[in-house]
């Protein structure tokens, strides 16, 4: 008697077996780490353990003490070398601006002519900060407006069509070190002049380098408007903005930098001080034509 395929011999059906689960291409790390020789601790308890046990370890505490103090000494080094040769609170001086002082001074770069006033107000032998004295110099316009110029530089090579092209993620850099070498060597260069003039005053290097950095703003305007209307509108703008820049640097350095009472000495050193003025007011246009003709077809 033939029997059916899935009974057996005596009528019986064959159950099948399930077939085993794979095994898992990764241990389940969830409930801690694996327990397989060579592997980490399997629960958190044996990690608290170790850590509690290296920081129970006299040698250890020696360590990170010790690693501590060579941490604040040197922390302690850097702020005292830094003091050394930057004043922070004289810095924080330059950048003691508001928007309003930022529209006025902009304004007064740009057409200083019917300004009256250039002495910078003191109070309490101390002179004001910029935002209340529109006379006293800072660092956050020059400081904009070089990152401005920068950028501005770039767009401008970008968009001139040559062949090959002259803009190129160096070309950022080059202007950048380009513009404040030119600064480094003006302010060096003013620096010079006030020691062999014998100027008395209270002129200190970030003065000079306010006051040198004003230029990037009248070159900002002069490829802006180089950029809209041709090289004919660089070149009014250049005219305009340099004049206006020289007239301002003329009248700072003579009233609120130098101060009245550094020109009340012998005629020679009044010369020379005149003669520093000037020198300085007509080094500015010479820069900004240099540092921007190229930027304008």
């Amino acid at each position: 008697m033939a029997y059916h395929s899935g009974y057996g011999a005596h009528g019986s059906k064959h159950r099948a077996r399930a077939a085993p689960d794979p095994p898992p291409l990764f241990d389940d790390t969830s409930g801690g780490y694996s327990s397989q020789p060579g592997g980490y601790p399997a629960t958190g308890a044996d990690v608290a353990f170790s850590v509690n046990h290296l920081l129970g370890d006299p040698m250890a505490n020696v360590a990170m003490a010790y690693g501590s103090s060579i941490a604040s000494h040197g922390k302690d080094m850097v702020h005292k070398e830094l003091h050394r040769f930057v004043s922070v609170s004289k810095l924080k001086y330059f950048f003691a601006v508001d928007t309003a002082y930022v529209a006025k001074k902009l304004g007064l770069l740009v057409f200083p002519y019917t300004h009256q006033n250039w002495e910078v107000q003191y109070s309490r032998d101390a002179p004001l900060p910029p935002r209340q004295d529109l006379n006293a110099p800072d660092l956050y316009i020059p400081t904009m407006a070089f990152i401005t110029y920068v950028l501005l530089a770039g767009m401008a090579l970008g968009i001139q069509k040559r062949s090959p092209p002259l803009f190129s993620p160096e070309v950022l850099g080059l202007c950048a070190s380009t513009a404040l070498v030119w600064v480094v060597m003006e302010v060096l260069a003013l620096l010079l002049g006030l020691y062999l003039a014998t100027v008395r005053s209270d002129l200190s290097t970030f003065h000079l380098l306010a006051y040198s950095g004003y230029k990037y703003v009248g070159m900002i305007l002069s490829v802006l408007t180089g950029l809209l209307f041709g090289s004919d509108g660089y070149y009014v703008a250049l005219a305009w903005t340099s004049s206006a820049l020289m007239y301002f640097i003329v009248r700072s350095l003579r009233t609120a930098a130098l101060g009245p009472d550094s020109m009340g000495g012998p005629v020679p050193r009044q010369r020379l001080q005149l003669y520093l003025t000037l020198g300085a007011a007509a080094f500015q246009p010479l820069i900004i034509y240099w540092l921007t003709f190229h930027l304008v077809r």
